[in-house]
């Protein structure tokens, strides 16, 4: 059972995500249920045989679709990014209905998709990050002077030019680059459009580099590979619409610059608990402090151009087993949470 779309700001990029899974997967040996989430909320019964995928068709109830397939050989593949989708609350659901799902669970889907929480927990677990703010709406409450205290703050934290974004956003929709102080509260305020809390981080010049993590207990860490952006940063129109950007998989390193960001991607892993599969992005900054964690990302892009299958695919796992693997780790912890839950 395929779930898609979603009302987040990621509604395209989950179904382009979506077409692609289908099409690996073994037809031999799964039937395919597809259920499309428009941008209103509303399930619908979708075709998996459609050229043109899209979050529509017989309109579905999201418990009839999901209950009456709870104790038969299902699993669910929630291929929806953002928040209502990535952020642990379609995962909340799946467990309350006993269904197993493809990826992190609840507290590790919350934890990741939501950038100022994920900076504390991997902050404690001693992996080094940009400097950053968190800041929410109240901090602009007071009008002028909240404004002008933010700034300045920026200013002495951070420093300019610095990055503003929501804290539950991925594919950096709602980021924005502020190069001066005049267009730090504009994009604090576009960024609160998407979400409640947001966070400032400094501008790091250096590479951007990833790494993708596939598994639970003994999981696989593939090889690094690197983003090399066409725009200013790797942005919306970078990643999905001008095809500026290059990637490189592997990406050229010194062999301990390699073994450490892998060594780090499964520490962020592990702290942040994420399971199935994750995307970790980091920075190699210029200035000498070595990689810093960028985010953690627990539902990938997943075309086969996108970094995670690329990354995989250069350490040995090729597409189609990415997902038989994905099903299978799905239905073993499914079965292990059934026995504690039982006991």
């Amino acid at each position: 059972m395929v779930l898609f779309g979603g009302r987040s700001a990621e509604h395209d990029i989950s179904c382009v995500t979506a077409r692609h899974v289908i099409n690996a997967v073994d037809r031999s040996r799964y039937a395919l249920t597809l259920l499309g989430i428009d941008r209103e909320g509303v399930w619908h019964q979708a075709d998996p045989e459609a050229t043109e995928l899209s979050a529509s068709g017989p309109v579905i109830g999201a418990s009839e679709a999901l209950t009456s397939r709870v104790g038969s050989d299902v699993v669910v593949l929630p291929l929806l990014h953002g928040p209502l989708g990535e952020d642990g609350t379609i995962q909340g659901l799946l467990e309350v209905v006993d269904l197993p799902y493809v990826g992190s669970g609840v507290l590790g889907s919350a934890l990741a998709m939501d950038k100022a929480m994920a900076k504390i927990v991997v902050g404690a677990a001693g992996i080094a990050q940009a400097l950053h703010l968190v800041v929410t709406e109240r901090d602009l409450e007071r009008g002028p002077s909240g404004e002008d205290e933010l700034i300045s703050r920026v200013g002495t934290d951070l420093g300019f030019p610095c990055f503003v974004k929501p804290a539950n956003m991925g594919s950096s929709v709602g980021v924005n680059r502020v190069d001066d102080s005049t267009g730090l509260i504009p994009a604090v305020r576009f960024a609160l459009t998407y979400d409640r809390v947001i966070v400032i981080e400094e501008a790091i010049s250096g590479r951007e580099l990833e790494v993708a993590v596939l598994g639970d207990a003994d999981p696989i860490v593939s090889v690094p590979g690197e983003i090399i952006p066409g725009d200013r940063f790797y942005s919306y129109a970078d990643k999905y619409l001008d095809g500026r950007s290059r990637t490189l998989v592997p990406a050229e390193l010194d062999p301990a610059v390699a073994n450490e960001i892998r060594d780090l991607a499964l520490r962020a892993y592990r702290a942040l608990r994420c399971e199935g599969l994750a995307r970790c992005d980091f920075f190699l900054a210029e200035d000498g402090r070595g990689l810093l964690l960028n985010e953690v990302n627990t539902m990938p892009g997943f075309t086969p151009i996108s970094m995670f299958p690329q990354m995989m695919e250069a350490s040995g796992v090729p597409y189609p087993e990415i997902i038989e693997r994905l099903i299978t780790l799905a239905f073993e912890r499914h079965a292990t949470r059934r026995r504690r839950v039982d006991h």
